[in-house]
């Protein structure tokens, strides 16, 4: 069973059941139906047009729903409408549907959660990690979205803002390890740019392809996380970032900066480096400087408390550091590097080690694993 095409074609066959009258929650639950139908029936059956199977059957299931509930008797006449076996239209809905999730009658945090679980494929648990909540709060967010826009028309598509934050999102969930889903973000984008003359939608379209392009040497052979100072800067793809820089200048040029252009800009002096030690920190640091001020994320000032260790010393990073909230995810793991970087082996191993218990993934766990062990052989010497 080929899981990739099943979750590549549900955003398109949940948007020909919203087109054909269904609300979204309805819609979501009849194609949920049939992608289990399809991993029954497909292993031993495969159907030789993947999309239009699932329209059939979806349609199906959600007029079987219809039918069983008798406030909404009228959608029985839409039964002569079911689409007839044979191709479906080669008709790309996705990057519209996410503008319909993005409903004028939900908040932006409540229609990106709903789009992210429902048309960009992630997981509850994944969501809310993006958050920074519990899982069960991020799932009593999407049962209420759903519950808000439950017979609703779809007919007024929510802004631009949210829907960038979606792809955002859906991109940084793929450049953590699914390779297609960040490839999928960055396709979107770019359907998304060529519509609609918008700086920041040009940041995100560069700051997707300055960070892609890093993707072939962030693991080694082995699996394991390859830090970015380390990197083999000769495996970057060029054309990418070339690509993304000229993206972003004509972006900057427009003078109406967002979050996106300056976290591209980040980007790009990253890029720009020919070797680690060449990176310019001091403009980094000024960057995240702006980047604080338009976002006042913490996460932000995380990394900007790294910066500053770099381009004014590890204790000026510390202290910086020091102002933040400790529980923030990476927190330790920032402390650590900067500790290390002070010469404190001791302090850096027990917090490695700590930051390495709380890691949200195995990769990122065996990377700090590996440092504590590193540290604490050096001490053993």
């Amino acid at each position: 069973m080929d899981e990739a095409l099943l979750r590549s074609l549900t955003p398109s066959v949940l948007a020909v059941l919203v087109r054909r009258g269904a609300d979204f929650a309805a819609a979501e639950d009849a194609v949920q139906d049939a992608l289990v139908e399809a991993v029954r029936v497909w292993p031993a059956d495969p159907p030789r047009d993947a999309k239009g199977w699932l329209v059939t059957v979806a349609w199906r299931k959600f007029l079987d729903r219809a039918r069983a509930d008798v406030t909404r008797r009228r959608r029985e006449d839409l039964v002569g409408e079911e689409p007839a076996p044979g191709p479906a239209p080669a008709v790309d809905d996705t990057l519209q549907l996410y503008f319909l999730c993005a409903h004028p009658s939900l908040t932006p945090s409540s229609a990106v959660a709903l789009t992210l679980r429902a048309v960009g494929g992630l997981t509850t648990r994944q969501i809310a990690r993006a958050y920074l909540v519990p899982e069960a709060t991020m799932a009593q967010r999407i049962s209420r979205a759903k519950r808000t826009v439950a017979g609703v028309r779809f007919d007024r598509p929510g802004d631009i803002a949210t829907v960038l934050r979606v792809l955002y999102l859906v991109f940084n969930e793929g450049y953590s390890g699914d390779v297609d889903l960040a490839a999928e973000a960055i396709r979107l984008t770019r359907q998304l740019a060529a519509r609609a003359d918008h700086p920041e939608v040009a940041g995100l379209l560069a700051l997707m392809l300055l960070h892609h392009a890093r993707r072939a040497a962030r693991t080694a052979p082995d699996g394991s996380l390859v830090p970015l100072a380390e990197q083999d800067r000769g495996r970057w793809d060029t054309d990418s970032i070339a690509e993304g820089v000229v993206i972003l200048q004509a972006a900057l040029a427009r003078d109406r900066l967002g979050e996106f252009q300056a976290q591209a800009a980040i980007a790009a002096l990253h890029a720009d480096a020919p070797t680690a030690e060449e990176t310019d920190w001091v403009q980094i640091v000024e960057w995240y400087d702006e980047l604080a001020r338009l976002t006042d994320n913490p996460v932000v000032r995380l990394n900007r408390a790294v910066a500053v260790g770099e381009a004014d010393g590890p204790r000026a990073g510390l202290a910086a550091l020091a102002a933040l909230d400790a529980s923030l995810p990476r927190h330790t793991a920032v402390a650590a590097y900067l500790h290390e970087r002070d010469g404190d082996l001791a302090t850096a191993a027990r917090l490695y080690a700590e930051a390495a218990r709380r890691a949200p993934d195995l990769a990122e766990r065996d990377h700090l694993t590996r440092q504590a062990a590193r540290l604490n052989t050096r001490r053993s010497r």
